[in-house]
């Protein structure tokens, strides 16, 4: 297996220092969505306002409703931006090359990167409303999760299979790293991960999603915490049995 770096810091968390001054440069959607992003990952989620993040454009915050109609989307467009960070790393890739092993192993590792690139910013992957309830984050995009089911059925997996490992990986993967940035100064509690503006999108451009979204929809966690919870114990059984050196 190959190794694939990950990052070793957030980078740096001033929160004292002047934020840059604003440039002349045309307001956007985009340009309003990476501000956030940037004021987030500098001074955290409970700061942001639209009245600050339009001091750091320079503008009033008014002059932001026209692109981003509430704070709400506006946090929904920085998780966008985060999942799509994930899709853009160079290690991660859109369909297995060399097993599904290395294909889960280099999307975790890029999941993982973009979440220290951003800790402050990661628990709103937990918390912000998915395309549909039955999503799970941190691959909480219907892109994301027709990549991956779709790539474990080119493997050999069963479409039950496919749908407890998408259960089982982002399980781990979130649990991992909200425990994770939480050291690099995220505040990851309390998260609402239930919203009442999720909906069951249309899904005629992911008919692997489509296929499987009954058994997607199922609430197995009482069965998953049992079988993660045995496979610890196993774990921890092999390594008591390892010999002393």
């Amino acid at each position: 297996m190959e190794d694939y770096p990950d990052a070793d810091s957030a980078g740096s968390d001033d929160e004292t220092g002047s934020d840059p001054a604003p440039s002349r440069e045309p307001l956007t959607r985009e340009r309003i969505v990476a501000a956030a992003l940037d004021f987030i990952d500098a001074h955290g989620l409970p700061g942001l306002t639209m009245r600050r993040l339009g001091e750091r454009l320079g503008v009033e915050a008014m002059a932001l409703y026209r692109y981003v109609p509430s704070k709400e989307e506006l946090l929904d467009a920085v998780v966008d931006t985060l999942v799509a960070d994930v899709r853009s790393d160079a290690v991660v890739l859109d369909v297995p090359r060399d097993g599904w092993q290395d294909f889960l192993q280099r999307l975790a590792h890029g999941v993982r990167r973009m979440a220290l690139a951003h800790p402050k910013a990661f628990p709103l992957v937990a918390s912000r409303p998915a395309e549909a309830p039955w999503l799970r984050p941190p691959l909480r995009s219907l892109e994301w999760v027709e990549t991956f089911l779709s790539a474990l059925l080119d493997e050999g997996f069963s479409e039950d299979a496919a749908v407890e490992g998408y259960r089982a990986y982002t399980s781990f993967l979130l649990g991992h790293l909200l425990l994770e940035v939480a050291a690099h100064g995220a505040d990851v509690g309390p998260l609402d991960v239930l919203d009442d503006r999720a909906s069951d999108p249309g899904l005629e451009s992911y008919p692997t999603v489509h296929r499987l979204r009954a058994s997607l929809s199922e609430d197995r966690s009482a069965v998953e915490f049992e079988e993660a919870l045995e496979a610890l114990l196993d774990r921890m059984t092999v390594a008591r049995n390892l010999p002393l050196d």
